[in-house]
């Protein structure tokens, strides 16, 4: 069962507000808490002050501790214009010098001459500083109501935080309008791929990045235009290698039902089997052209999941060339290497290697030899930082004129058209093979006389590190 997911713009405000607001309230709690700390400490030294005030007007007559003040003056000392104010000044022996009778403190633990603490006197909460003096002897207590300290902190609050929580609200408002903006390209994105058509792979319209100024929404559109080139580039060469096949076996199907239809209709087994085995070499001829093809389509889907390793090439060549011993016995050619012996390290592919040389040297042994038989010979060289593999032939070669043509598909020599083998591929395989290997493929005359002047096909490899 899916669960509502929240949009990608409410994901994006509540991961700025909420720390946002975390930090903003506890930022508020500390400045006020200090706020609150300083203010307190300014009343606290006020109410030292007056202690202290009180302390040097006591005096001594008739060997007795009095407060050597008049009732106007302690008024004037001790007036506050909106806290009460309480007094007392007790001896060391606990008499009442001056002030209000009630009003006692216990001394400092530390013993300090003076501390502050909460009181409660005559039903109200007080502030209170204590100073405690051996000259004169007493303990001086001054205390005041508390209203006006609360009060101040609460037009504090009031002052600093309102004013705080409204700038907030439109940060926050700014931000969720700029995110929606800023996110505004990806819902049109959103939209167009969620109606484009299955069988529309063109880039996406440049107007859809209007006002988009994150470079992220653009990486994000270029990836996406990317990806359907590649798309439109693999359905593209799905669609040729159908059509292909299509056309291309068309001629092969058709010939081996021709020769099954002519060889039902004899009587002489004889014909029978020379029509069949007119049919295997239809069937083998269509059967490689399929995997020329596949070969040519999987070279075109592969160009960007190509690896280069390191290979040695050498080694490559001499398992190919092995393997068509037979196949050059068969033909009569000799097959000839050198160069082989040694390691040859270079960046390419395995498998991309040995269709390259499969394809060499097929071609080498169908149209590379004289009548009654001939030389193909395979050469590996490190020449100018590459190495550097040649086949040659000596074959009826290419004109100059048609050496650069036939790399492309259904593209045949002469003598190809005459023999009627093969399709026009191998040459557009090997061509595309080293193209994704980052090689060079020439086609070069053989150097042999006029009748059989013979191809060279080379491939320069990069060399490994």
């Amino acid at each position: 069962m899916s669960t509502a997911r929240a949009s990608l713009r409410s994901r994006l405000v509540r991961h700025v507000t909420l720390p946002l607001l975390l930090t903003w309230g506890l930022g508020s709690a500390l400045a006020l808490g200090i706020a609150s700390y300083f203010t307190q400490r300014a009343f606290d030294r006020s109410m030292l002050d007056d202690a202290y005030l009180l302390s040097a007007h006591l005096a001594q007559r008739d060997g007795r501790w009095v407060l050597d003040m008049s009732e106007n003056d302690i008024r004037t000392v001790l007036y506050d214009q909106s806290e009460q104010v309480y007094f007392s000044i007790v001896s060391h022996d606990g008499r009442l010098i001056a002030g209000h009778a009630g009003l006692r403190a216990q001394p400092a633990d530390d013993g300090g001459d003076s501390h502050y603490t909460d009181l409660r006197y005559q039903g109200q909460e007080l502030r209170a500083v204590v100073l405690s003096r051996d000259t004169p002897p007493a303990q001086i207590v001054v205390a005041l109501t508390t209203s006006s300290r609360r009060a101040l902190l609460r037009r504090l609050v009031a002052y600093s935080v309102v004013p705080q929580v409204l700038l907030l609200l439109g940060l926050m408002l700014w931000l969720r309008r700029a995110v929606t903006r800023d996110l505004q390209p990806l819902s049109r994105l959103q939209e167009l791929v969620e109606t484009r058509d299955a069988a529309d792979l063109s880039p996406l319209p440049r107007a859809l990045l209007e006002g988009a100024a994150s470079r992220d929404v653009h990486g994000l559109a270029g990836a996406i235009d990317a990806l359907l080139g590649r798309v439109a580039q693999g359905v593209a060469a799905q669609r040729e290698f159908a059509g292909d096949v299509a056309h291309e076996l068309r001629t092969p199907l058709a010939g081996i039902r021709a020769l099954a239809e002519y060889g039902l209709s004899q009587r002489d087994p004889a014909q029978w089997r020379d029509q069949l085995h007119a049919v295997l070499l239809s069937q083998q001829r269509a059967s490689r052209m399929v995997d020329q093809l596949l070969a040519i389509a999987l070279a075109q889907e592969a160009g960007a999941a190509i690896q280069l390793r390191r290979l040695d090439l050498a080694a490559a060549a001499r398992d190919q060339l092995l393997r068509r011993l037979p196949a050059a016995d068969r033909a009569g050619v000799e097959l000839e290497a050198s160069g082989l012996d040694e390691p040859a390290w270079v960046r390419a592919d395995a498998g991309l290697v040995d269709g390259l040389l499969v394809n060499l040297l097929d071609n080498a042994l169908r149209y590379g030899h004289r009548a009654g038989g001939g030389r193909v010979w395979i050469e590996l060289a490190h020449r100018d930082g590459h190495q550097v593999l040649t086949i040659c032939d000596q074959g009826p070669g290419i004109d100059a004129a048609q050496r650069e043509l036939l790399t492309n598909r259904w593209r045949q020599g002469l003598d190809g058209h005459a023999q009627r083998l093969g399709a026009g591929l191998g040459l557009a395989i090997v061509q595309r093979y080293a193209d994704l290997m980052q090689a060079e493929f020439r086609l070069e005359d053989g150097g042999g006389p006029v009748d059989a002047p013979g191809l060279r096909a080379s491939v320069a490899f990069r060399v490994a590190d």
